[in-house]
């Protein structure tokens, strides 16, 4: 069959650059689906995607769809004739549909009967003649939130559509696709070639590209303004202040990316670096270079999409852009240093944080009362904890942090730095905010700890004391999130003295009367616990190890993270999978057991040989585990059960529990229920798989 190259390219306005990756990878994804589903074979699909237009390139692409039987059954042998054999209507009109006589058809023989079978050959298409579809479904797959009409046609698409290139081989192939009929014309760089180009085979394609001053692989692009970057910072002798997502929003910007360097006046190194680095990338998309200690160089790196005559010209424009900006972050900072966090706490009270819960200046009153109690069980200084719970929203209210939002807390321990607080408060202050996001920084000091972990309580409990518990996807408080990065917190922190109980009554007290739900305490630590669930899948661990774990609720982050790894760890021992069984029959025996479960084992009751084994067995267990369990060291004392396999497999084996004699039947059951006890001090390893 014959194969070649197929091209398929949406030429468009601007695309928007934050989601030209994923509506390329989107694109990509839906038009070879469609072909691999409508029985075209290829060898690779490539993806290209710039400013102005998708591509997709489709390597050893099929002319024809694949030839094909279809099977179709018609009604059952004894319904498709009567008693004299003649063919009844049922039988005739069935053949009549497929084009054929009763004579004709093939029988079905199975298991569960006979039946009439027509099978047709469908011949396959041609690619010219379903292609146009196919990419205009294709089109309608894209994650297109609001698409636009343009001109005085009815085609929507994220962006007007200017060209649409069919080409299979050197062929174009017609076809209407958003109202623009194809050709193999192709867009060229808006400013080096806007005559454009046109395409003469679809091999063709990347190299007729370059030719236009265009760079159409994405990651060839994104390539092209690292090594950039990163030859100019060398020369610069800086590093550039890494931030991938701004590199990949970059390279969707432009089609020929151009490396430059530009500066600006050392006095704006005065302001602190955070809200000059916001500035730069986020208004200007400029990539900030530091030295080697993490001090802001007078310099920066841009991106433009112009391989100028004369760059001095590009530079110079460039800084004078920049310049009113970092202005506007000096006098911010100016202005701000003028005002104190401590008279800052008192306009707190007119931003609100919930209408029930009060204002920000009342969070964050809260805030230092808990942060103060949570710093005690942690050996931290209370005081510095206090202080620092009191102020650390105190920025919220500044001119820099409410130009630049993503400042807030780096801003407050400038801030505090400055009007003379203590270095424990400060660093607090900036801390309480982490982790800001998944993989994020954790809090460095105790009393910061505290902090963040009182904020974010304060949330939970304040936002569940209320009702208004997260459902679906909807969680405007960002609870989810504030629950995993509390959990982090106390657990790669490893501070082994925080119960989630015990810090959600304290949490509760700071309220006082204003929380109106029930349960808040069981549903704060529950909604806690579940969080374990999706932050352990990330990284790997069985659900059903997670579930081991939370069945017996232990409510330490820190011992239930060593439970989950003891667990796992128990998991791939040679006795985990017959052990886990024997517990979930033993657990089904005793979840019949009416009244109180025994708990006394009379040594003169036992009288054959293997359940004594299993209760010698049973006290070896207990005293070999004794130890590790105390430590909690949950893995040696799980190898320390594992022991206790072939007495409980050998005890299953010759051993009827449900004895007639009652006094035996009980005391084997009490056998059992220290036998399981042992491993619900750990886990439930009976849900284990």
């Amino acid at each position: 069959m014959q194969q070649n190259t197929l091209l398929v390219e949406i030429g468009t306005e601007e695309l928007p650059p934050k989601a030209l990756k994923s509506l390329s990878e989107a694109f990509t994804e839906a038009l070879s689906g469609l072909l691999n589903d409508n029985e075209f074979s290829f060898a690779a699909v490539k993806s290209f995607a710039s400013p102005r237009r998708l591509a997709v390139q489709v390597q050893q692409l099929s002319a024809q769809q694949k030839d094909k039987v279809v099977e179709k059954r018609g009604p059952a042998v004894n319904v498709a004739f009567d008693e004299n054999g003649n063919a009844t209507k049922a039988a005739e009109g069935w053949a009549r549909g497929n084009g054929i006589t009763v004579a004709e058809a093939e029988r079905l023989v199975t298991d569960k009967g006979e039946w009439l079978l027509y099978k047709a050959e469908v011949k396959g298409q041609p690619l010219a003649d379903v292609l146009p579809d196919l990419v205009s479904q294709a089109l309608k797959k894209l994650p297109i939130p609001k698409p636009m009409r343009w001109g005085n046609g009815t085609a929507q698409f994220i962006r007007p559509v200017k060209t649409v290139t069919m080409m299979f081989g050197d062929a174009v192939i017609a076809g209407t696709v958003l109202d623009v009929q194809s050709g193999n014309y192709i867009q060229g760089h808006r400013f080096h070639a806007p005559e454009g180009a046109t395409l003469a085979h679809a091999d063709d394609y990347e190299a007729t590209l370059e030719k236009i001053w265009v760079i159409g692989d994405f990651d060839k692009r994104r390539q092209r303004i690292v090594e950039g970057i990163s030859k100019l910072a060398n020369e610069l002798n800086g590093q550039v202040v890494e931030d991938n997502d701004l590199i990949d929003e970059v390279t969707a910007l432009v089609e020929w990316p151009v490396a430059l360097s530009a500066s600006f006046d050392k006095k704006f190194l005065a302001v602190p670096k955070e809200p000059l680095i916001v500035t730069m990338k986020d208004d200007q998309r400029y990539f900030p270079l530091e030295d080697g200690n993490g001090n802001l160089l007078p310099a920066f790196i841009f991106i433009t999409n112009i391989e100028s005559k004369d760059p001095a010209q590009i530079i110079s424009g460039n800084e004078k852009v920049v310049r009113p900006r970092l202005a506007d972050a000096q006098f911010f900072f100016e202005t701000d240093k003028k005002t104190t966090l401590t008279a800052r706490v008192e306009g707190l009270g007119n931003i609100l944080f919930q209408k029930q819960l009060g204002s920000i200046k009342d969070k964050s009153e809260r805030i230092a009362q808990v942060a103060a109690e949570i710093a005690k069980q942690l050996e931290a200084d209370a005081t510095v904890a206090a202080r620092a719970g009191l102020l650390c929203k105190a920025d919220l209210s500044s001119q820099m942090v409410l130009e630049f939002p993503e400042t807030q807390g780096v801003m407050g321990m400038h801030y505090a730095r400055h009007d003379g607080e203590a270095k424990g408060v400060a660093e607090a202050i900036f801390e309480h905010y982490l982790p800001r996001f998944s993989g994020d920084e954790l809090p460095a000091t105790k009393a910061g700890a505290a902090v963040a972990i009182a904020d974010k309580l304060d949330s939970l409990v304040g936002i569940f004391g209320i009702g208004q518990v997260p459902k679906g996807d909807r969680d405007p408080f960002a609870l989810r999130r504030a629950a995993i990065g509390l959990l982090r917190i106390i657990v790669e922190g490893n501070y082994r003295s925080l119960d989630l109980e015990k810090l959600v009554d304290v949490s509760i007290a700071s309220f006082g009367t204003l929380l109106t739900a029930d349960n808040v305490k069981a549903d704060v630590v529950d909604f806690l616990l579940g969080r374990f669930r999706a932050w352990y899948q990330e990284q790997g661990i069985a659900v059903d190890v997670i579930q081991a774990v939370l069945a017996r609720r232990p409510t330490s982050p820190v011992d239930f993270d060593q439970r989950v790894h003891a667990v796992t760890a128990f998991r791939e021992l040679p006795a985990a999978e017959a052990l886990a069984a024997a517990n979930k029959r033993v657990g089904n025996i005793l979840a019949k057991v009416e009244g109180q479960l025994p708990q006394v084992v009379t040594d003169s009751l036992l009288s054959e040989e293997p359940e004594k084994d299993l209760a010698k067995a049973i006290i070896a267990a207990r005293e070999a585990s004794s130890s590790a369990l105390q430590q909690g060291d949950y893995a040696d004392a799980l190898k320390a059960l594992a022991a206790l396999q072939d007495p409980v497999d050998v005890f299953f084996e010759n051993v009827m529990v449900n004895a007639d004699d009652q006094a035996v039947r009980q005391n084997r059951l009490a056998l059992l229920n220290q036998l399981r006890e042992l491993f619900l001090q750990i886990a439930d390893i009976s849900i284990l798989n």
